[in-house]
C-alpha cells in the first residue's frame, strides 16, 4: 500500500520538476508569456498581467501529453 504511493509521490514530484523545467526555458526560448493575446495593462504604480494565450497553449500540451502517456 505505502509503495504504491510512494511511486505516485515521486512520479508527481519528477512530472513537476520537468513542467517547471520546461516553463523556465520556455519563457527565455519560445517567448511564452509575452505572446500576442496575453493581457498587460501598466498605469503608474499598477501593473496587471494575464496571460490568455500562453496558459491555452500550455492547456494543449499538457492535455496532448497526458493522453499520450496515460491511455489505456
Amino acid at each position: 500500500m505505502f509503495e504504491s504511493f510512494a511511486k505516485m509521490l515521486l512520479f508527481l514530484g519528477l512530472f513537476l520538476a520537468v513542467i517547471g523545467g520546461i516553463m523556465l526555458a520556455g519563457g527565455k526560448l519560445l517567448g511564452l508569456g509575452r505572446l500576442p493575446g496575453d493581457i498587460f495593462f501598466q498605469k503608474g504604480n499598477f501593473s496587471f498581467y494575464f496571460p490568455v494565450v500562453t496558459s491555452i497553449i500550455l492547456s494543449l500540451l499538457l492535455t496532448i501529453i497526458l493522453n499520450v502517456f496515460l491511455r489505456r
